[in-house]
């Protein structure tokens, strides 16, 4: 009968309609969660992962991904570990595609500050990198004084010498906004100043 051809076309049309209509839904709601998502969260879902980082003085650190906080990552490369702003950060390598939200609103908060005062309490010894047009980059060795809202102080000693007011060479004070990177002062060979 005609009418069942006329009314299977017009089932078929419907249900192809409602599939058309499914998968735009699909990936509406995908964009928008990707769109959601942090280098935070990507970060955290590679935790424990080896990375490949390229900073903004043209720098490339791999290492193990051991920390996340709201604004900067640590990778640990061999005895050395890395402390690196975003805003340092020009790509990342080896992430993989699972994002992880802050277990907590502490975790999320977690700003570059905290993490560089808890380097000045610990008064370990730190070798700062500076973002600079030059091409060997500019670094700094010390250990941190003091931590501001946006600046740090660094007190500048030779490696191995232990910060007391006769071995401090300078105390340079730098904003947030100029640090590359910071790494643990491990190695003999690293030199206060330009390389």
């Amino acid at each position: 009968m005609r009418w069942d051809s006329l009314f299977s076309d017009l089932e078929g049309q419907f249900s192809d309609a409602r599939t058309l209509e499914a998968e735009f839904e699909i990936s509406e709601r995908a964009r928008v969660e990707v769109a959601g998502i942090e280098l935070g969260d990507r970060l955290r879902g590679a935790l424990g992962a080896e990375i490949k980082i390229v900073l903004v003085d043209g720098r490339v650190i791999r290492g193990r991904l051991s920390h996340v906080g709201g604004e900067w990552l640590v990778l640990t490369e061999g005895a050395r570990q890395w402390l690196l702003p975003y805003s340092s950060v020009l790509s990342c390598q080896g992430l993989g595609r699972v994002a992880l939200k802050p277990e907590s609103r502490i975790q999320r908060s977690l700003g570059i500050a905290s993490a560089l005062r808890a380097l000045a309490k610990d008064r370990s010894e730190v070798v700062v990198h500076l973002k600079v047009a030059a091409a060997d980059g500019y670094k700094l060795q010390g250990v941190m004084d003091r931590v501001g809202r946006d600046f740090f102080d660094l007190a500048v000693v030779l490696h191995g010498e232990v910060r007391r007011a006769g071995n401090v060479a300078a105390v340079m004070t730098i904003p947030f906004s100029s640090l590359a990177a910071l790494c643990s002062a491990g190695h003999p060979d690293i030199r206060s100043g330009r390389d």
